[in-house]
C-alpha cells in the first residue's frame, strides 16, 4: 500500500509538470503566431488563416481545407505556425513553383500536409526551423514526418489529436531522413547554414 501511495505521487507529480511544460509552450507558441498574424487566425479560425498564408506566400499555394469550423486553440496553433514555417522554408530554399497543402480531420486527428515540387533534400540530421516543429508536435502528442528526396521535392506532415488535445502519452513524433535512415533533427543542403531546408 506503502509503495502504490508512492506511485500514484509520482504520477501525479509527473502530470503536474507535464501541464506546466505545456503551458509553457502554448503561451511561447501564442507569441510566435501572434507576431505572424493575430486577426485571422483568432477571428476566424484555421481556413482563413491559411488562406491569408497562402496568399503572402512568395511561392504559389493551392489549399485543400476539408476541416470544417473550429478546433482547440492549441491545435489551430500547432497547425498554423507548421504550415508558415514549411512555406517559409519552401520559399527560402527549395525553389518550389507551387506548394500543395491538405488539412483534413477524421477520428479525432487533425492531419496536415505540406508538399512543394522543390528540389527536396532536406535533411533533420543537420538542424533547422523544423527542429522546433518536432517539440511542438511532440508536447501536443501528436507525429510528424519528413520526406524529401533529393529532386522530389519535400513533404511535412503532422497528425494532431483534437480530442484530449492536451493528453500526454500520445505516440511520438517521427523524422524521417531523405534515406529513410533514424529520425534526427533538419537542414538544406544548400544552405549556407543551419537553416530549414525544404
Amino acid at each position: 500500500m506503502v509503495a502504490a501511495g508512492a506511485e500514484v505521487r509520482t504520477a501525479v507529480g509527473l502530470s503536474e509538470r507535464i501541464a506546466v511544460e505545456l503551458t509553457g509552450v502554448f503561451a511561447e507558441l501564442r507569441e510566435i503566431v501572434r507576431g505572424l498574424d493575430p486577426a485571422a487566425l483568432a477571428e476566424g479560425g484555421l481556413h482563413p488563416a491559411l488562406k491569408t498564408l497562402g496568399r503572402r506566400s512568395a511561392v504559389p499555394v493551392r489549399l485543400d481545407m476539408r476541416a470544417d469550423g473550429r478546433l482547440p486553440e492549441q491545435i489551430e496553433l500547432a497547425a498554423y505556425y507548421v504550415v508558415c514555417e514549411a512555406l517559409t522554408n519552401t520559399a527560402k530554399h527549395a525553389h518550389a513553383s507551387v506548394v500543395d497543402v491538405q488539412v483534413d480531420t477524421g477520428e479525432g486527428v487533425l492531419q496536415v500536409r505540406v508538399r512543394d515540387d522543390g528540389h527536396g533534400g532536406a535533411d533533420l540530421s543537420r538542424g533547422s526551423g523544423l527542429i522546433g516543429l518536432q517539440d511542438l508536435v511532440e508536447a501536443l502528442g501528436g507525429r510528424i514526418s519528413l520526406s524529401s528526396p533529393p529532386g522530389a521535392g519535400t513533404t511535412v506532415e503532422i497528425a494532431l489529436p483534437v480530442d484530449g488535445a492536451s493528453r500526454p502519452g500520445l505516440p511520438a513524433a517521427v523524422t524521417r531522413r531523405p534515406d529513410h535512415s533514424a529520425p534526427g533533427p533538419v537542414a538544406h543542403p544548400h544552405s549556407p547554414g543551419p537553416a530549414g531546408g525544404s
